[in-house]
C-alpha cells in the first residue's frame, strides 16, 4: 500500500469507531491543553515581570544604601542613609562616570493628600528634574518640575495616573490644589501610566515634588537620600556604568574590603532575573504534573490500539495472504496511532486557545503563546501517538496468515 492508501485505511478506521476514537484522544487533549497553558501562563507572567521592570527606566541601574541595624537586630538593603546628595553630584561628572548619562536621586515618603472633600495616601517622591528622563516617563498632560521649581522651592506637584484618578475622579487636576501636611500644592503635570510597580509602591500611585520644597515642606532630608537612579549612555554601557558607579561610592565612602559596602548597585537584568525565577521553576514544576496527562493519554491509545488488532485480525491476516508484508501492517496501525494523536494535539490547542483568550480577564495574569509551543504540542501529540501504537503495531505485523485467518 502507498502512504496515501495507509492515511485512507487510518482515517476510515477513526471514523468508523467514533466514539471510541474521542475517548482515546481525550488524554491526550487534556495533557496538551495543560501543558500549553501551563507553558503560556509561565511566559506570560515572565513577560508581565520584565514589563513592570521596564517602566521602572530605559538602561537602568538603581544604587540603594546599605542595611542599618536596631536593636541588635540588622535590616536589609535600603534601611540606613548611607547615600547622600553629594554621591548622586560625584556619579553625575563625566570625569568620574563617563558611561552613565543620567542621574537622579529620590528621598520618599508616605503622605495623606487632600484635594476638596477627597482623601487619598500615595507616596511622595523629591526628586530633581533629571528624574523623568532616568525614569524614562512621558506626561498625559502639564508639565514636569524645571530646575526653577529646584531653586524657587515652588509648591509644584505632579501626580501619578492613578493619584489623579483618586483625587479628581477623571477630572483635570491641572492647576488643582493638593494639600500634604497642611500646606497647598498646585498640580503642574500628569504622568502617563507606566502600569509597573517597584519594590514597594506602584508606579503610577505617586506624586512628585521638589527635593527642595520637600526637604522644607515635609521634612524630608536635604543632603540624604533614599535611593540614586542611574541611567547608562547605551545597553552596551550598562556594564560598565555599573563598573564606575560601584568604583565612585566605594572610593567615596573609603571602602576598601569586598563585601563591606554600604550600598548596592542592581541592574534591570539582575531584577528581572531574580523577579522571574521562581516564575520560571513554578512552571517547570506545573509543565511536569500536566505531562503526566499525557502519559495516561499514550497509555489509553495503546489499549485502544491492542483492542483494535484484536478486533481486526481476520483482516491482518487476509491481508498477508494477499501479499502484504509486515512493514505494511505496522504502517497501517502507526499511522492511525498518529491520526489519534494529531487529532487529540489539534483539540488540546484549540482548548489552550479558548483558555488564553478567557483566563487573562478571570485570574488578572496573560497567557502568552508562542509558535514554537503550539508546535511542539502538535510534535508531542503525534509522538505520543506513534510511541504507544508500536507495540500493537509490531504485534500485528508478526501475526501468522494462518493464524490469524482461523481466529475466531
Amino acid at each position: 500500500m502507498k502512504a496515501r492508501q495507509t492515511l485512507q485505511v487510518a482515517l476510515e478506521a477513526v471514523r468508523l469507531n467514533r466514539l471510541r476514537s474521542i475517548l482515546t484522544v481525550l488524554g491526550i487533549t487534556i495533557g496538551i491543553a495543560s501543558v500549553t497553558l501551563t507553558v503560556g501562563l509561565g511566559l506570560g507572567a515572565q513577560q508581565k515581570v520584565r514589563d513592570q521592570i521596564s517602566a521602572l527606566g530605559s538602561n537602568l541601574l538603581i544604587v540603594s544604601p546599605g542595611s542599618a541595624t536596631t536593636g541588635g537586630v540588622r535590616g536589609g538593603f535600603g534601611t540606613a542613609t548611607t547615600l547622600t546628595r553629594a554621591d548622586a553630584e560625584a556619579l553625575a561628572s563625566d570625569e568620574v562616570a563617563p558611561s552613565i548619562a543620567g542621574v537622579a536621586p529620590v528621598t520618599s515618603t508616605s503622605s495623606s493628600l487632600a484635594a476638596g472633600t477627597t482623601t487619598w495616601t500615595s507616596q511622595v517622591y523629591a526628586v530633581t528634574p533629571a528624574w523623568q528622563e532616568v525614569r524614562a516617563r512621558t506626561l498625559a498632560a502639564g508639565r514636569f518640575l524645571t530646575d526653577a521649581d529646584i531653586a524657587g522651592r515652588a509648591r509644584s506637584i505632579v501626580l501619578g495616573a492613578s493619584t489623579a484618578q483618586e483625587l479628581f475622579s477623571g477630572g483635570t487636576p491641572l492647576n488643582q490644589t493638593v494639600v500634604i501636611n497642611d500646606v497647598s500644592f498646585t498640580v503642574v503635570g500628569v504622568l502617563d501610566a507606566a502600569g509597573g510597580t517597584s519594590s514597594s509602591a506602584s508606579e503610577d500611585d505617586l506624586v512628585l515634588m521638589p527635593w527642595t520644597t520637600a526637604a522644607t515642606t515635609l521634612g524630608t532630608s536635604a543632603t540624604t537620600v533614599s535611593t540614586i537612579y542611574l541611567q547608562a549612555s547605551d545597553a552596551a554601557h550598562l556594564s560598565a556604568a555599573y563598573q564606575q558607579a560601584t568604583a565612585t561610592l566605594k572610593a567615596r565612602h573609603q571602602i576598601t574590603a569586598d563585601g563591606t559596602a554600604d550600598f548596592s548597585v542592581t541592574t534591570q537584568e539582575s531584577i528581572v532575573e531574580a523577579a522571574t525565577s521562581t516564575d520560571r521553576t513554578l512552571t517547570i514544576l506545573l509543565g511536569g504534573i500536566a505531562a503526566i496527562s499525557l502519559l495516561v493519554g499514550g497509555i489509553g491509545v495503546m489499549n485502544i490500539m491492542l483492542v483494535s488488532v484484536s478486533e481486526r485480525i481476520r483482516e491482518i491476516g487476509l491481508r498477508k495472504a494477499l501479499g502484504a508484508k509486515p512493514r505494511a501492517i505496522r504502517n497501517q496501525f502507526l499511522t492511525e496511532a498518529a491520526v489519534l494523536g494529531l487529532a487529540g494535539g489539534v483539540l488540546g490547542l484549540g482548548i489552550a486557545g479558548l483558555g488564553a483568550l478567557t483566563l487573562p480577564a478571570l485570574i488578572d495574569q496573560p497567557v502568552t503563546l508562542v509558535w514554537w509551543a503550539i508546535a511542539g504540542s502538535l510534535v508531542v501529540a503525534v509522538g505520543v501517538g506513534v510511541v504507544a501504537g508500536v507495540y500493537p503495531a509490531g504485534r500485528a505485523a508478526r501475526l501468522a496468515p494462518i493464524d490469524a485467518l482461523r481466529r475466531e
